[in-house]
Order: structure tokens, then sequence, then C-alpha cells
């Protein structure tokens, strides 16, 4: 009896509080709280108990970033004094002591081609973020960045300038300790593949598998993977034109697995286009992802958590 006095004077507390005033509850949600002072939380987009997560990423790449995540201990994939952004984790921990999850970091750019995400990185400006929903404007690029999510899928839109836009999926790099991915071709606008996480707090055997399925909604120019080469000396260093740098697979369209890889979008642009991209997940098969996705995404059933929520146009 007594618990469920407390329960019924707390909620009529909230409906004599909130009920009275013009917002919402929701909208006294400030999701910049925590992202500072090593309290390691993060402004994300993440449904209540949702899988799903979409973090901008700025602990990796530049010197312009105070905590950096290969610098020191650190555990979080953002840190709001930081200015180096790049891109979108998918899938993190907000307010954990020891890294782990924060990968499969995707981002737009614009422009030629590069794939080192010491290059490619971005400061940001116009930050935005309301529960289920964050946005910034990639001051190298002029690109607008807004992201959702589902309960295990999420909504990316990116709005370009006119020319070459790219969009990247760095599966090499994120917080988690473990190295190692896969990613397949399946057509010119989805891809499939997995990342290999764990060693939470350096438990070294602690491995497990995100699997993951991505779709732009765009028809690309052109596709094509990156792979990180190892570093070689002597005759056989002179020979290799990539010889330690990131290799670009253009005419490749299987498989590619490996612990520094990625894949590529490339794509002309009309001013102020918008291209979208989807990404399902799952911590049981691609099958299972795709199945998320799918079933998320439909025109009848699509419904993210955003206070200002993406609405897809093309599906598929």
């Amino acid at each position: 009896m007594t618990g469920n006095k407390y329960v019924i004077t707390f909620g009529l507390w909230l409906t004599v509080t909130f009920g009275a005033q013009a917002q919402k509850p929701v909208e006294y949600v400030d999701p910049f709280i925590g992202t500072t002072n090593f309290s390691v939380c993060n402004p994300g987009a993440v449904c209540p108990n949702g899988l799903m997560s979409v973090v901008p990423f700025n602990v990796m790449g530049s010197d312009l970033n105070v905590y950096d995540k290969d610098a020191r201990w650190w555990s979080a994939p953002y840190e709001f004094n930081n200015k180096y952004f790049t891109g979108f984790a998918h899938v993190t921990l907000s307010g954990v002591g020891c890294p782990e999850l924060g990968t499969l970091l995707l981002m737009p750019t614009a422009g030629a081609l590069d794939v080192d995400y010491r290059h490619y990185g971005s400061t940001y400006s116009g930050e935005q973020a309301v529960p289920g929903y964050y946005a910034n404007k990639l001051d190298k690029y002029g690109i607008k960045c807004e992201v959702t999510s589902t309960l295990r899928s999420s909504i990316e839109r990116f709005t370009f300038r006119k020319g070459q836009g790219n969009i990247l999926l760095n599966i090499g790099d994120g917080l988690t300790n473990e190295v190692g991915g896969m990613v397949k071709r399946v057509s010119d606008t989805e891809i499939e593949g997995f990342r290999l996480l764990g060693t939470f707090c350096y438990n070294s055997q602690a491995v497990f598998s995100m699997y993951f399925v991505m779709r732009v909604n765009k028809q690309p120019t052109e596709t094509g993977y990156w792979k990180k080469q190892p570093t070689m000396t002597g005759v056989k260093g002179q020979w290799d034109t990539d010889n330690g740098k990131y290799k670009l697979y253009k005419h490749y369209g299987r498989e590619m697995a490996g612990n520094e890889i990625g894949y590529y979008f490339s794509f002309d642009c009309a001013e102020s286009e918008q291209i979208e991209v989807q990404m399902g997940i799952s911590f049981v098969s691609i099958a299972n992802a795709r199945e998320n996705l799918t079933a998320e995404h439909l025109p009848s059933t699509s419904t993210t958590c955003g206070e200002k929520p993406i609405t897809s146009g093309t599906r598929r």
C-alpha cells in the first residue's frame, strides 16, 4: 500500500506540475546534460529502451579535440568541448566507464573522395538535440546532418550542396578495443556486414558481433570499398603504390574483411538535395538486421522517436 501511495502521489505531482504549463514533460529534457566533465553521456538520438542509437562521434582524428580516445582513458563517443567530427556512431553506451561499441561510423563529405578520417573529418556548428533527434552542420562541406532512430534502426538525412557528395561507412574505427569486420555489396544502394566488438574493460575474451544492413535512397554514381594497407619496406614497398595507405577498391564487388575497412557511395547532387540513409542492426544475424530494417521502415509502420522526426520519402 505504501509503495502504491507514493506512485499515485508522484503521478499526481506530474499532472499538476506539467499539466498547468504549455510544455510537455519531454520538452524539459536537455540531451547535452552529462556530455562534459567526464560524465561520458551523449546527445545522440535513441528511443526509450531502444537498441539503436545514432550518436555524433568527435573523439578521434585531430588536435582540435581536447579529449581523444587514443590519447587517454576515454569511454564516450562524444565530448561537448571537442570540435572535430568524424561521423555518426551506431549503437553506443551512455554514462559508462569503459570503452565499448561506438562503431559503424557514417560520415557525409563533399568533393573529391578521401577515406582517411584524419582528412575527411570536419568542425561543425548549429548543434541541436532533443529526445530522439540530433542535427548539426559540417563547416568544411556545408552539409546539414539530421539523424533519428527507431527501436532497432535509424534514419539519417544529409542535405548536400551542388556537386559530388559522398557517404562513407567506416567499419574499422570506433570506441571498442576489438578490431575486425566485414562488409558486402548487395546492390547499388544496399550493403550488409558485421563488426566485431567487445573486450569491455579489457576483458579480452568478451567479444561478440554486431550485424548491419544499410541502404541509401539515391542511385550512386560510384561505389566501392577501402582497406588500409600494411607498411612494407624495401623493393616490395617501392612497387606498391598503396603502401601504408588507404587503398580504394572501385571494381571489386564481393565481400571485404579486415581491420581497417570501409565502404563508400558517391553521388551527383543538386543544390540542397537530400539523401537519406537507413540502417538496421542485430546482435543475432544479418538476416535479422534486414528484418528489423524492413519492418521498421515500411510506409505504414515507420515511426521514429524524435521530437523533430525525419519523415522518409522513398522506401526501399
